[in-house]
């Protein structure tokens, strides 16, 4: 080895074969032995032999330690690798394990660099994610503190599914979030609403849920904590029966108050003082959302209002009930049914005076009296009707009567003026006073020319068809009488007096009348038979004088008309029957003596028959 460092030219000047030559020539100088040589070369190649081995050593130290290291940086690279879940550095070792330590080594670094940078940057993404989450699921609790610390994450795995899923679990909260910050301000809303509605201070209201609920506060800085949703949910669901209880309090007192006003006629400019209360007299809670349409101000104004007009609906009763009574006493008079108004008044003063009934319950009564009577009234029309039509009839029946009476007035009006003068000149008789003549003349004058006599004439035809239709209406009127009391099992009065009982008596006067007009014909043809027997003896002497008769002979009404005669109450029914008992006393007649008589007695009938005469068309 010596020689060969020493003939190696390209070695540098001191190597070791130039200094073991150096050593040579010293050894050759001193002049040691080859056994001293020998040794002290053995000496040398054994330093240098442990030279080479704590080298060798040492070397076989650092490759243990880059092989560690080497191991280490592809544990941490796997690792990484599997952490963040990045497939791609997965054959970093493989690719090159061919290479020696440090090109391994130095193939790793970057990738190493690279993940430790990928990973702080997805640590920072699940740390900023599980940050808002922590947030979020304390809002929700209820529970948030800004001053806890941020959350740990997880390091074994940062891997972007991981991240994902709690990305998506973000996603849901903030969801969650969306619709429980919407739900809390719907909530707020309707809070304000019903405030508004009830007349309700709304800030002391939702301050009292929780003070971020504020109008003023941030809309992301309202509680939406389960708590907050539901005190908010009994807040809104308390306000909402307290709506309920008052607008049915408030309906209450509009009813009472619409029921006052209609009971004592009130005006309509009072009731629209109160036009805001009765307004939703029939609305449904939903459809009141007037601000202070429900507050306690106005409840207490209409409260008032009722109570005033509870007093003043006891002074006014007596008036309002006096009201309804005279409708039904004028619905009784058009239906022509009797009653005692002086005892239905009576006894609505006791029943007011008592306070045994209520003065609502009274009226009602009356109401429905009123409506009984209306409809006793209409199945009474019927009858009423036809009943109005006899008595026209019946009327002009009497019109016709005294139209014919005037008519034989008329043709014998020269004899019996003659016979008049001859009377009063020869026998100084009063047959005829001044009254009874200017009644004759006044009575004959209603049919005279100046009068309308076609007018007379022609109500005297329709007059005539008229009444040969009076059977037919009496039998029918007498059917539909008794179908009537047949299915009511009542009498029908009029005016008091039964119905039928006057359709009798009318029936038993028209034949009265009829047998009385035969009686005056045949009275008539025996006068004239008279007349003609004694005009010679009356010319030739003279008879002594006649005091003047002082009874004048009243001609009845002999067709009978009822008219309002017959609604007389029932205790005109004496006096009644005594005029009609008188009248038929002075329709007998006795036969006269004398021609002059029978012209006296005849004129004076005819002007008394004429008292009551109607009124010319």
């Amino acid at each position: 080895m010596a020689v060969m460092d020493a003939q190696n030219p390209l070695l540098g000047e001191t190597t070791c074969g130039t200094l073991l030559q150096k050593l040579q020539e010293i050894w050759d100088e001193v002049g040691e032995s080859d056994e001293e040589r020998d040794k002290m070369l053995l000496q040398i190649e054994q330093e240098c032999l442990d030279v080479y081995k704590r080298k060798v050593e040492q070397a076989a130290k650092s490759r243990a330690e880059l092989l560690v290291t080497l191991s280490d940086a592809k544990l941490e690279l796997s690792t990484l690798v599997s952490a963040l879940g990045d497939k791609s550095f997965l054959g970093v070792d493989t690719v090159k394990a061919s290479g020696t330590i440090k090109e391994q080594l130095a193939a790793i670094a970057p990738a190493l660099e690279q993940l430790w940078k990928q990973k702080e940057e997805r640590v920072k993404e699940f740390s900023d994610v599980q940050s808002q989450i922590q947030k979020i699921c304390g809002e929700i609790t209820g529970s948030a503190n800004e001053q806890a610390g941020a959350p740990a994450v997880d390091e074994s795995d940062l891997s972007l599914k991981k991240l994902n899923e709690y990305q998506v679990k973000l996603q849901e909260l903030q969801k969650e979030k969306s619709d429980r910050l919407h739900k809390v301000l719907e909530f707020v809303g309707t809070v304000h609403d019903l405030c508004a509605v009830l007349g309700m201070d709304f800030f002391s209201t939702i301050t009292e849920v929780h003070p971020s609920l504020d109008d003023k506060t941030c809309v992301q800085s309202k509680s939406i904590s389960n708590d907050t949703l539901l005190r908010l949910a009994e807040t809104v669901s308390a306000l909402h029966e307290d709506k309920k209880q008052r607008l049915h309090k408030l309906q209450e007192l509009a009813t009472k108050l619409t029921d006052l006003w209609n009971l004592m006629d009130t005006p309509e400019e009072e009731r629209r003082l109160f036009d805001h209360v009765t307004c939703n007299i029939s609305a449904s809670v939903d459809e009141v959302a007037v601000p202070g349409a429900l507050a306690l101000d106005l409840i207490e104004q209409a409260e008032v209002e009722v109570e005033r007009l509870d007093q003043l609906k006891s002074s006014r009763m007596k008036e309002l009930a006096f009201k309804r009574q005279v409708e039904l006493e004028e619905i009784f008079a058009h239906a022509h049914i009797e009653i005692d108004p002086e005892a239905a008044r009576e006894k609505i003063m006791a029943l007011i005076d008592s306070g045994n009934v209520e003065p609502a319950e009274l009226l009602a009564d009356m109401d429905n009296q009123i409506a009984k009577a209306k409809e006793e009234a209409l199945s009474r029309k019927e009858i009423l009707d036809r009943v109005e039509k006899w008595m026209s009839a019946c009327e002009e029946e009497s019109w016709l009567d005294d139209y014919n009476r005037v008519l034989i007035f008329s043709s014998t009006s020269f004899s019996l003026w003659l016979l008049a003068l001859i009377s009063l000149s020869l026998f100084g008789g009063t047959v005829f006073g001044s009254t009874n003549i200017f009644l004759l003349e006044q009575d004959d004058n209603r049919y005279n020319a100046s009068r309308g006599a076609h007018l007379n004439l022609k109500r005297a035809e329709k007059a005539r068809i008229l009444v040969n239709k009076i059977p037919g209406m009496v039998d029918t009127l007498v059917a539909k009488t008794r179908a009537w009391e047949e299915d009511r099992g009542i009498s029908f009065k009029y005016d008091g007096i039964p119905l039928l009982a006057m359709l009798d008596e009318y029936a038993m006067l028209r034949q009265e009348r009829e047998e009385e007009k035969r009686r005056l014909r045949d009275q008539k043809k025996f006068g004239e038979q008279q007349n003609t027997e004694q005009e010679p003896i009356f010319s030739s002497r003279s008879t002594p004088a006649r005091p003047a008769s002082t009874k004048k002979v009243v001609g009845p009404r002999t067709n009978g008309t009822p008219g309002r005669r017959l609604s007389l109450s029932a205790n005109q029914n004496g006096s009644r029957s005594a005029a009609k008992e008188g009248k038929r006393d002075s329709m007998r007649l006795a036969a006269p003596t004398n021609f002059v008589a029978i012209s006296k007695e005849d004129a004076a009938s005819h002007v008394s028959g004429t008292d009551r005469s109607p009124a010319s068309p």
